[in-house]
């Protein structure tokens, strides 16, 4: 078997967010995350950012793989699996293929969500950045790990409001982990 960059940028992204959403109330190991990762068939979009939804089909995709990675979690007898631990396993495995992976001005790159977690609420909120004080607060409440489908998608559209069009990735400008 021929090793692949894409294979290389599997591995690696499938590493990242493995480690990146594992948490004290759900806690799995890479190789159970790597699995979760290529039941909803991520690994088959890391050739090419053509192959991500459009735009205007990323948040229903987004649902799908969520629902579908909580589904594999089940199956694997994972407890604590929310739509909050499924997010951050999708959106740190696309945020190392794709943004980081030198396509951060594609159009579909520029669309996917990014990762959430308790750092980046708590700079949000802090600043009271897009003037959505109220929403970063009642995530900050919540914790990012225990999200449901709509909690989650309240915060990515507070994100797509304070972006204001712009690649949402660039919300991690407020992240405080590589501190």
């Amino acid at each position: 078997m021929p090793y692949t960059i894409e294979e290389h940028k599997h591995r690696y992204a499938a590493w990242a967010a493995s480690r990146a959403a594992s948490t004290k109330t759900c806690r799995f190991t890479v190789l159970q995350g790597k699995n979760i990762i290529e039941a909803i068939g991520l690994n088959r979009l890391i050739a090419n950012p053509d192959l991500l939804p459009l735009p205007a089909h990323i948040d229903s995709k987004h649902r799908e793989w969520r629902e579908a990675a909580i589904l594999a979690a089940k199956a694997k007898d994972l407890t604590g699996f929310s739509h909050g631990v499924a997010a951050k396993l999708i959106n740190v495995y696309l945020k190392g293929a794709f943004v980081c992976g030198g396509h951060e001005n594609h159009p579909n790159v520029a669309a996917l969500h990014p990762p959430i977690d308790s750092l980046i609420l708590d700079e949000l909120h802090a600043r009271n950045v897009g003037e959505q004080g109220e929403q970063w607060a009642a995530a900050r409440k919540r914790r990012w790990s225990k999200f449901t489908s709509e909690e989650y998608e309240s915060v990515i559209s507070a994100i797509k409001i304070t972006m204001g069009g712009s690649d949402l990735w660039k919300i991690e400008a407020y992240w405080r982990g590589y501190q």
